[in-house]
């Protein structure tokens, strides 16, 4: 069976992108215009049917170039990092939940968040970094949340019902998860 003319193959991104895949998508009625987006560990880069192959190339450099240095721009340090905890405390919890400390950590690799409440401390997985807005907001709400309710029974959850992204965003890291899990196919061997 042939395959879709519209999409290319998934390929390795070129070295040092920040991603596992690219996935480069044509479209006829697309003319000009070049865009990318990252999902989940994968990069969409939307271009021109019409493209050349070295032209999608270089587009496609290009636009990984431009996701990496947003992404770069967006990442919020540890003093930002606190500060949003305290807004996002206020707006959803009224300001109850004061933490001492938050900051990003590189220890954490099968968890988003911990917190130790009795320290007041909150500390994010720095594969969270990059991922969207409302991502990063939940995992500091429910590590908040710990500020004021041990353990996750109902009380905890209510709390969390606050938050309107609150489904959306465990749907996002359950799909990163589920992602992580998948089978990795061996590279295709050139000849």
């Amino acid at each position: 069976m042939p395959a879709d003319p519209q999409r290319s193959v998934t390929s390795e991104p070129p070295r040092g992108a920040g991603t596992s895949a690219v996935e480069v998508r044509r479209s006829p009625r697309r003319r000009k215009s070049v865009s990318a987006y990252r999902e989940g560990d994968r990069t969409i880069v939307l271009i021109p049917a019409r493209m050349s192959e070295a032209e999608e190339r270089r587009w496609v450099g290009v636009m990984l170039d431009k996701l990496a240095a947003q992404e770069r721009r967006s990442v919020l340090g540890d003093r930002e990092l606190t500060e949003r905890a305290l807004h996002l405390s206020e707006q959803y919890f009224g300001g109850r939940a004061r933490p001492g400390s938050v900051r990003w950590v590189t220890n954490q690799n099968t968890r988003w968040g911990s917190c130790t409440p009795s320290e007041g401390s909150i500390r994010l997985s720095h594969r969270l970094q990059g991922m969207p807005e409302y991502v990063v907001d939940y995992v500091l709400l429910h590590e908040l949340a710990h500020l004021l309710v041990p353990g996750h029974g109902p009380r905890f959850w209510r709390l969390l019902e606050a938050y309107p992204r609150t489904e959306r965003a465990r749907g996002y890291l359950e799909g990163v998860v589920a992602a992580g899990r998948l089978p990795h196919l061996p590279e295709a061997r050139e000849e």
